[in-house]
């Protein structure tokens, strides 16, 4: 019997500070996978199917390096080579493809070691040029909750940031609810802000069909609602930045921010 998935229904939303202020929020659903329970979860599921097609889906390679089936291989390497401990469960907050189409702006990999202690968090991101990179950073020993993090910006998202950038996280872990924000930092102070706010619902066929039902077209709907948000940006005045070479390496170390007063201080 599976434990630690489930499924998380809430609100996304995004507000842009500087240069000009725009904001957007919409609704969405995503998946906590523990992967090591997907096997059991598609033998489970009639509505979450393995692969590419299917009302609702899963395939590995939409994450990861696009090379690899073993999730939870691919990420244990990286702990393993940022020197984190491991060996416990990870758990992905996701989304699925939805009617065979998929595209994950960010996707979270909860890592814990053998005591199932949360040990870090690696953030994967994609932008709609079909490129990816990943940000993993440690949790302290003690907690805290919410656990707050920061790295530098390494990976050109959007045409309308700079590359001089910092993120800061603050994340509260999958229990009856998960938060995950993310501020956009300059020298000067916030430019933009991202969040996602959702409630846990057990993972069930009834479930996932009233999800798909009060959110259809999910991933299509974010993706056209990228490309939506980029006009009314353009029509606001907003300038392009030429999209630079991948970064060297495909994962970039963060730091954890030690105490919530110090998260505060980043705010």
């Amino acid at each position: 019997m599976t434990k630690a998935s489930a499924l998380y229904v809430g609100p996304v939303t995004h507000r842009r500070f500087r240069p000009k202020t725009h904001a957007l929020r919409y609704r969405v659903f995503m998946l906590l996978l523990d992967l090591d329970e997907i096997p059991g979860l598609f033998a489970r599921l009639k509505l979450l199917r393995p692969g590419r097609l299917g009302l609702m889906s899963f395939r590995a390679r939409d994450h990861g390096d696009k090379a690899h089936d073993d999730l939870k291989a691919y990420v244990s390497a990286r702990l393993t080579k940022a020197g984190v401990d491991g060996g416990g469960p990870i758990r992905l907050l996701c989304m699925p493809r939805v009617l065979g189409y998929g595209f994950n702006p960010l996707s979270v990999y909860f890592c814990h070691d053998g005591d199932e202690r949360l040990t870090a968090i690696l953030y994967e991101v994609r932008n709609t040029f079909g490129q990816r990179h990943s940000y993993l950073i440690a949790t302290p020993e003690d907690g805290p909750d919410p656990v707050q993090q920061t790295a530098p910006k390494r990976f050109y998202v959007s045409p309308f940031m700079d590359m001089d950038l910092t993120y800061v996280f603050d994340v509260a872990p999958p229990g009856e609810d998960v938060r995950i924000t993310i501020q956009v930092r300059d020298d000067t102070g916030p430019v933009l802000t991202a969040a996602f706010a959702g409630q846990r619902r057990e993972l069930t066929d009834k479930a996932l069909l009233h999800a798909w039902a009060t959110h259809p077209l999910l991933t299509l709907k974010v993706m056209a609602g990228i490309h939506w948000e980029a006009v009314k940006i353009v029509a606001k005045g907003f300038r392009f930045n030429g999209r630079p070479p991948l970064p060297p390496e495909p994962v970039t170390i963060g730091t954890v921010l030690t105490s919530s007063r110090e998260g505060a201080s980043h705010a």
